[in-house]
């Protein structure tokens, strides 16, 4: 073989290696993890619609949901990398990243940036109908679930009571449950009432409904304005007669807003192309919970707390979105 021949060999080996090494590259699978919620909340099955989402229509993408304790610890997962994407409550999200209420003395986290804004997360006080709780003050001396620890739950349990005057001392027991646990043990008439934090209708109340008669709480509108004026997440919202078993009129409460928060150093381009999946896909996340409704490009910025990542903005800027 003579010396150009070769040469020529050797430089068309070494381009197709190149060109494997490209595609190779290019190929990589990326792993998604969908920090959500308790399997009987609202975040769990839309964190496996999303994952679907991500599944069918993003090039080189492997998503799925994971089961956590909600908000609080997701900012964690996040924050430690455990998580790539994660449902959030906006009042949540906020504390962490400012270092306040529920995170004064803590280390703020900044490495998380917004994604969207998805849908109302009602607070629900639910009680069982033979307590003779009727109003958030009929709560003193009951046996009271009031989220698991250290959740936006929890906060919101807290908040709501302290703007009636209520501390937990004021329960006859305040007890830290997850939404499946605080369904159990009303079902067993363990607990008397049980704050809920979610989208509507939420699995846990509708169980509940199934078997036990219970009777969903108002928030006066008054209350609500108190709490707005501290806590500026918190707005007045209707829980629509029907929503429940036996619910015969609409219900006064109050509510704060889920929202989709992502770590700050995800690819630009990667964020991007899920931003938009789940926009132009949504008929897949509304068929699998009604919530899906509320996720909307008009919404997808409004109460935003934090800074938003690159890639979503880009997606919002495209869509004319402000």
């Amino acid at each position: 073989m003579n010396k150009r021949i070769f040469s020529l060999l050797l430089a068309v080996l070494l381009i197709a290696a190149l060109v494997v090494g490209c595609s190779s590259t290019s190929n990589e699978t990326t792993f998604i993890s969908i920090a959500t919620g308790g399997t009987s909340g609202t975040y769990y099955p839309l964190g496996g619609a999303f994952a679907k989402v991500f599944n069918d229509n993003v090039e080189n993408v492997t998503a799925n949901a994971q089961s956590t304790n909600a908000s609080v610890e997701n900012v964690g997962l996040l924050e430690k990398g455990e998580a790539e994407l994660a449902f959030i409550q906006n009042d949540v999200t906020y504390y962490a990243y400012t270092g306040t209420e529920i995170w004064e003395g803590k280390e703020k986290v900044t490495n998380v940036r917004g994604m969207a804004m998805l849908y109302p997360e009602i607070v629900q006080i639910v009680a069982l109908k033979d307590s003779g709780i009727e109003s958030v003050e009929d709560l003193v001396g009951k046996k009271v679930a009031i989220g698991a620890p250290g959740s936006g739950a929890e906060a919101n349990a807290r908040q709501i009571l302290a703007a009636h005057g209520i501390s937990y001392d004021d329960l006859g027991k305040a007890d830290y449950l997850s939404f499946a646990e605080a369904a159990d043990q009303l079902k067993n008439k363990q607990m008397d009432a049980a704050f809920v934090t979610a989208g509507i209708p939420t699995s846990a109340i509708t169980e509940v409904a199934q078997t036990a008669d219970v009777v969903v709480i108002p928030i006066s509108a008054e209350k609500i304005a108190e709490l707005s004026s501290q806590y500026p997440f918190y707005a007045e919202v209707v829980i629509p007669a029907g929503t429940y078993k036996d619910q015969d009129s609409d219900i006064t409460t109050a509510a704060v807003m889920a929202m989709l928060v992502v770590k700050a150093d995800l690819d630009e381009d990667l964020v991007y192309e899920l931003t938009k999946a789940i926009f132009e896909n949504r008929q897949v996340i509304i068929d699998t919970h009604n919530r899906g409704n509320d996720i909307t490009l008009d919404t997808a910025l409004a109460g935003m707390p934090i800074e938003v990542h690159p890639g979503a903005q880009k997606y919002y800027d495209e869509k004319g979105v402000k």
